[in-house]
């Protein structure tokens, strides 16, 4: 079985190398990889660049459906309220995230917007891959500070 997280923390690389804050995320539909995606706010210069919404985009498209109670997605990092009522919106099956965000988290951390008393609950699961996400977002703002 393919490690769909790994893939996730390389989109978020792919992102770091962009200057962009590393989250990557996959969403995978029997058992294939359907859509991937990365943080690219600054690149785009749009506020909903979220790697979350962009794959749910790509994996709606892909499917031609707007619903993906089938599909799992994979993602380095607890989600947004906006991702994760997009995620709600799209009726998701099921959420991996490898990090809590204390900060902003609305799957479990700050709010509960995936299992609360909306027309659908996403599924969720995490800590896959903590260390790694960690690393990785520790790193990147380590060197943020520095060039300051």
């Amino acid at each position: 079985m393919k490690d769909y997280m790994e893939e996730a923390i390389k989109e978020a690389e792919k992102a770091y190398k962009e200057d962009e804050v590393p989250i990557g995320c996959v969403i995978i539909h029997e058992g294939k990889i359907i859509a991937r995606a990365h943080n690219s706010k600054i690149a785009e210069n749009n506020s909903l660049a979220h790697a979350e919404i962009k794959a749910l985009h790509k994996a709606q498209k892909k499917l031609g459906t707007k619903y993906l109670n089938e599909c799992e997605m994979y993602v380095t990092l607890e989600p947004c309220a906006m991702c994760a009522g997009a995620m709600v919106n799209a009726r998701l099956g099921k959420l991996h995230y490898a990090l809590k965000e204390p900060k902003t988290g609305c799957c479990g951390s700050v709010f509960d917007l995936v299992s609360g008393k909306f027309n659908h609950k996403v599924e969720t699961e995490s800590g896959e891959k903590e260390a790694e996400a960690l690393k990785l977002m520790q790193d990147f703002f380590k060197e943020k500070r520095r060039k300051l």
